[in-house]
């Protein structure tokens, strides 16, 4: 009988200093969590010098908290893996030397790891079922990627953002609607108790790519929208605002991932992220799937923002197939997807 993979994996990319232990890939053993949110709310963002040096205090007892809840040591523990990028510099950096030490001094093989990818293999920690080929929509305050996941870790980018990205656009209307930080929570909640269709706003259509994203004008919309209400004394009813606003990211959102999905033949859709915990993208997504005949599937929100536990489920997989990282691994802010 083959013995079981352990992966003990560190995630530091923001303001979530996380640690996991994760059997075979697909069996999470703990996940345990450090959120600075309360830290930064005071700022009203990710301050990344803040982020950097809370997560120096806290590495440590996460990554000792993780072993403890897992039952394991680290002489049970077969690789490490980390994210390396993208992400904050400072933040990356915390998490690699940790990395490096551990498995350097464990004498235990490094195993780098894209942070998308691992938001990507969120989806297989709940869905044993759940198997690449499949189009996968990744969505968070930094990335929008239309992506066919070929295999574990190979991927195809069919479609991103030309601007922003959706969870930055949420994240700048909600502080321009006062309702502040975090921006995506606190939309989706106002959104709940609104009109989706008290106003039209834009849906940007990107000349010659079907599958890219742009949403800097729909942004502007809302901006203009607000100062115009402002000069004029109109009343802005907040939850009719961003319900509106939401369901033109949403419908922007839902409909290029469905028709990539038919174009390219594929049956299976999934969402990551940390937008994907989105009540309205899901459901509108989920919707849409069954209407067309695709399966869909989708992380528990606590999958969908930081963790490390997904770090693991990508590490794992790098693992099997033989990526092993030297310790001239490095923090790499602005990796891109499909780079090593």
């Amino acid at each position: 009988m083959n013995e079981d993979v352990l992966i003990l994996a560190v995630e530091s990319s923001c303001d979530e200093t996380a640690a996991s232990v994760v059997k075979n890939g697909r069996e999470i053993l703990s996940n345990v969590i450090s959120s600075q949110i309360a830290l930064h709310t005071l700022y009203g963002g990710v301050v990344p010098e803040i982020a950097s040096r809370k997560h120096i205090e806290k590495i440590n007892q996460v990554i000792e908290q993780a072993l403890a809840e897992a039952g394991v040591t680290l002489e049970d523990i077969t690789a490490i893996g980390v994210t390396y990028g993208p992400g904050l510099v400072g933040a990356l950096l915390v998490g690699v030397a940790e990395a490096k030490a551990i498995a350097y001094a464990a004498k235990k093989p490094l195993v780098g790891v894209h942070h998308i990818e691992g938001h990507v293999s969120a989806n297989f920690i709940e869905h044993p079922d759940l198997e690449p080929p499949f189009i996968c929509l990744i969505v968070s305050g930094g990335h929008t990627h239309l992506v066919v996941v070929k295999d574990y870790g190979e991927f195809e980018i069919i479609g991103r953002t030309r601007d922003d990205a959706a969870g930055e656009a949420i994240d700048k209307v909600a502080r321009a609607v006062g309702l502040g930080y975090p921006g995506g929570p606190k939309v989706d909640k106002a959104a709940k108790e609104g009109n989706k269709h008290a106003v039209e706003f834009p849906r940007a259509k990107v000349e010659g790519a079907p599958y890219d994203f742009s949403f800097s004008g729909l942004k502007s919309a809302v901006l203009n929208y607000i100062n115009h209400a402002k000069m004029t004394g109109e009343e802005i009813v907040v939850p009719d605002l961003v319900a509106s606003f939401q369901n033109a990211v949403v419908e922007s959102l839902v409909s290029r991932t469905i028709a990539a999905a038919k174009e390219y033949g594929y049956d299976k859709v999934a969402i990551a992220g940390g937008v994907a915990s989105n009540s309205a993208l899901r459901g509108e997504m989920k919707k849409a799937c069954r209407k067309a005949h695709l399966n869909f599937y989708h992380p528990s929100p606590v999958y969908c923002t930081d963790n490390a536990a997904m770090i693991g489920v990508a590490a794992y997989y790098e693992y099997m197939k033989g990526a092993r990282s030297g310790w001239d691994l490095n923090a790499v802010p602005n990796l891109k997807l499909g780079e090593r």
